[in-house]
């Protein structure tokens, strides 16, 4: 399979660039016919950002599983499709070829089908890393169900704030989850999550782990078992359901600076089109290279380029289900020697946690199949970014250095392995559709080179949010509201003197915690619910390894006389609302937190002190209590 729209020459970027910039309908259309319709579009792009309302390929007709397996099989069908390895390294590694996966893919859309499920039905995903998670994905793309992924990590809470959100009366689960030298007890979390959502009727469950679950008559089923009642009725086809370009594909919940996460919509076309798109330009795929993304399928990282990106391209993509440094810190590169890997797609959390593990975990690797390495989920440092260059890539694999988010859809801003520049720490050049600009806080564009300012985007691009699930206003307030007529990212960004973008992290009440977005309203309210806390701020501080820290500040009503049993029950709160993801790294014990006199918390103050910098923090006389600050930084962990 060839890739007529694959850039292969800086001027061929340049290009590209330019015409996707001045006439974006003619671009995109012409990117668009390299995949399968069931009918063409009527119009290209139709959009405003005032409502916010944006529409691709309107009018046309299609299915995404079409794309990434039936029109395949002919050229590629006994090709490997999805590589798993499992999380113990002594298993076997699973391959699914093209014909094979299409197969199981048409078996569990039956077993769906069977069980009630239809066109436009939202469908909770709550599973391991396995290939049933990635079968169970593209069966509902192909009966038009909206699939909605949820890591593996989370707590019962919030599953059920999502089901209840997203009103799911489906969900597919495993009896458990293996991850490193743990069991994920997956089904129980679902179970204490049901008991706050009676309108779910069906679970399928898929057997991991065998661990002992509970299993409801009537309500749950298990995924072999309902296999056999298809298997019982012959060869299983589905054709693919016929789907509206505009119709959504998934939903996908992400974290706000407000506590209710939001469910980010994807559509079917563009969503398409823009993972496929900057999957095959940022890496520059060739066909029969092995695509490894280390990423969980529950964030979109999953989503687009392990999935529907690589899938659409006729690509290899391997899953894995362990973690990087189980049984010991030389997984990852195990597998790129086991495997061959061409492309290895990882996040700064993990390249920091493997280079403070020691040179040993790499004496015995080959590493040569390698030909590009990725970055993905936050911006990473020089130290990490030259540690990976040379002793990873052996200073011949470009790095790819992604900015993108979950609203995005797809890679926005990176440079394109091999054929642009690449820099050290920057994302460096937006991708043909992209045209970011830099604003100061009132909106006032910053114009030339050599400028830090907040980053938004002037035009839509296939893979942009369409709306926030159920509620549209939030998507319009959030990302489109802040400045007139502009997408806000919620990052701030620096444009060098060459023009290279290199983001600087957020700018709003987000952290970005080893590549996950965490809301600081969504932690505090987390925290609010022990009972003997009365308030609390959370702001983020250099880590080493994760990029950024949790640092919560917290008023309590009666200690123990232990403090750190007081912080250990605080960390089982968040563990339980959230999940173990967002348990704060520093709790800090306080009697009162630095607040104007109107009641705001001055976080300014309290982010400064959390980074060790304790004299330049600015006028304290508008604080209701500025003594307040001396306590805090004499206390300060």
């Amino acid at each position: 399979m060839t890739y007529p729209y694959q850039i292969k020459s800086l001027e061929a970027y340049h290009k590209a660039y330019k015409d996707s910039i001045e006439n974006p309908s003619d671009f995109w259309a012409a990117i668009a016919e390299n995949f399968v319709w069931k009918k063409k579009w009527d119009k290209t792009l139709e959009w405003n950002f005032e409502e916010p309302k944006v529409e691709w390929f309107a009018g046309g007709k299609l299915n995404i599983t079409e794309n990434c397996l039936d029109r395949h099989i002919d050229t590629l069908g006994n090709k490997p499709a999805i590589i798993w390895e499992p999380n113990d390294p002594k298993d076997s590694s699973v391959i699914l070829t093209y014909k094979e996966l299409l197969f199981k893919v048409k078996q569990f859309a039956n077993v769906l089908k069977n069980n009630g499920v239809n066109k436009g039905d939202r469908v909770c995903i709550y599973m391991g890393m396995v290939p049933e998670l990635a079968i169970a994905v593209l069966a509902c793309a192909r009966i038009g169900a909206i699939h909605s992924v949820i890591f593996g990590g989370f707590s019962a809470q919030s599953i059920s704030d999502r089901l209840i959100d997203a009103q799911a009366e489906f969900i597919i689960t495993c009896d458990g989850a293996h991850r490193g030298n743990k069991i994920i007890p997956l089904k129980s979390v679902v179970d204490d999550a049901l008991i706050n959502c009676p309108f779910v009727k069906k679970v399928i469950v898929c057997t991991r782990t065998h661990t002992a679950i509970s299993m409801i008559k009537g309500r749950d089923l298990w995924w072999k078992e309902e296999i056999k009642k298809i298997d019982a009725i012959g060869n299983p086809d589905y054709p693919a359901e016929e789907m509206d370009a505009e119709d959504i594909l998934f939903i996908l919940y992400t974290s706000g600076s407000t506590g209710k996460p939001k469910g980010v919509v994807h559509t079917a076309a563009g969503y398409m089109v823009w993972a496929n798109y900057t999957f095959v330009n940022v890496f520059q795929y060739q066909q029969g290279q092995v695509h490894f993304c280390t990423a969980d399928i529950g964030w979109i990282t999953g989503h687009s380029y392990i999935i529907y990106g690589p899938l659409s391209a006729g690509a290899t993509t391997l899953m894995f289900e362990g973690i990087p440094t189980w049984p010991d810190a030389g997984r990852f590169w195990e597998i790129v020697d086991k495997h061959k890997v061409d492309i290895l797609y990882t996040a700064p959390t993990a390249i920091r946690s493997l280079m403070s593990c020691g040179m040993e975990f790499l004496k015995d690797k080959d590493l040569k199949s390698l030909k590009v390495l990725g970055s993905v989920g936050e911006p990473i440092n020089e130290e990490a970014w030259q540690w990976y260059y040379k002793n990873i890539g052996k200073q011949k694999c470009p790095i790819v250095d992604t900015w993108w988010q979950t609203e995005t859809g797809g890679i926005m801003i990176s440079n394109m392995a091999g054929v642009t520049p690449q820099k050290s720490t920057f994302t460096t050049l937006p991708l043909p559709g992209i045209e970011p600009l830099l604003v100061d806080e009132n909106g006032t564009e910053l114009l030339g080179n050599n400028v830090s300012g907040n980053l938004c985007i002037k035009k839509p691009w296939p893979g942009i949010i369409r709306t926030t699930y159920g509620d549209h206003e939030r998507c319009r307030t959030v990302y489109f509201a802040t400045y007139k007529n502009l997408y806000f990212t919620g990052d701030g960004c620096l444009r060098d003197e060459e023009g290279n973008y290199r983001i600087t992290g957020r700018v709003d009440d987000v952290l970005n915690v080893s590549g996950h977005r965490i809301g600081t309203a969504e932690l505090e309210n987390a925290i609010n619910m022990h009972s003997g806390v009365i308030e609390s701020a959370i702001v983020g501080f250099p880590h080493d390894i994760k990029g950024q820290g949790i640092y919560a500040y917290i008023i309590f009503d009666k200690m123990h006389e232990d403090a750190n049993l007081t912080r250990q029950d605080i960390i089982q709160t968040v563990s339980r609302n959230i999940g173990a993801i967002a348990k704060p790294d520093k709790i800090q014990f306080v009697s009162g937190l630095p607040k104007t006199r109107s009641g705001k918390i001055m976080r300014r103050i309290l982010r400064k002190i959390a980074e060790g910098e304790t004299e330049n923090l600015g006028d304290l006389s508008t604080l209701l209590d500025p003594n307040i600050v001396s306590e805090i930084i004499e206390g300060a962990l």
